[in-house]
C-alpha cells in the first residue's frame, strides 16, 4: 500500500509531536524548578555572576518551552486546512531551536549546581565537558551522518 502525501505528513507530524513530548516534559520540570529558586532564602546570597547565569538559564528554559509548544499551536490554528505538509518543516526547525535552548538551560542549571558544591573553576570545567557532550550527541553525530551522505529515506 502506497502512503499518500497527506498520510505521510500526518505520520511525520505525529512523530515530531511525540518527540516534542519527551523534550518538553524534561524542559518543563527544569523550568518549574528554576522558577522556584529565586524565591528561596539562599538566592539572596547569590553573587552577581551567579544571578546572571540564573537569569540566562531561566530565559533559555522559557524560550525552549515556547519553541516546543509552538508546533502544537500552529497545528491547532490550521486544523483541517490540509496544511500539515507546510507546517512540518517549520515545526522541525522550531523543535531543533527548542533543543538548543534546552541545552543552554540544562548547562546553566548544571553550572549553578556544581558551582554551589565545588566552586567556579570546577563548575566551568564540568559544565564545559557536559556541554561538549550535548553538542556532539545532539548536533555533531546527526550532522556528520547527514553530511557523509546517508541517503534520505522516504519520510
Amino acid at each position: 500500500m502506497v502512503e499518500s502525501e497527506s498520510d505521510r505528513a500526518k505520520r511525520n507530524f505525529d512523530e515530531l509531536l511525540q518527540e516534542l513530548r519527551v523534550a518538553q516534559t524534561g524542559n518543563q520540570i527544569l523550568f518549574a524548578f528554576l522558577l522556584t529558586v529565586a524565591f528561596t532564602p539562599r538566592f539572596a546570597q547569590a553573587t552577581g555572576p551567579e544571578k546572571f547565569v540564573y537569569v540566562l538559564t531561566v530565559l533559555s528554559a522559557s524560550a525552549a518551552t515556547a519553541l516546543f509548544i509552538a508546533p502544537v499551536n500552529h497545528h491547532r490554528l490550521t486544523f483541517r486546512r490540509g496544511m500539515k505538509s507546510q507546517i512540518l518543516p517549520m515545526s522541525s526547525h522550531l523543535a531543533i531551536a527548542g533543543l538548543f535552548f534546552m541545552m543552554l538551560a540544562l548547562n546553566g542549571a548544571l553550572y549553578l549546581a556544581v558551582r554551589t558544591v565545588v566552586g567556579a573553576p570546577w563548575a566551568g570545567i564540568a559544565t564545559g565537558l557536559i556541554a561538549t557532550t550535548y553538542v556532539v550527541l545532539w548536533y555533531g553525530v546527526p550532522l556528520i551522518r547527514r553530511i557523509r551522505g546517508y541517503p534520505p529515506q522516504e519520510p
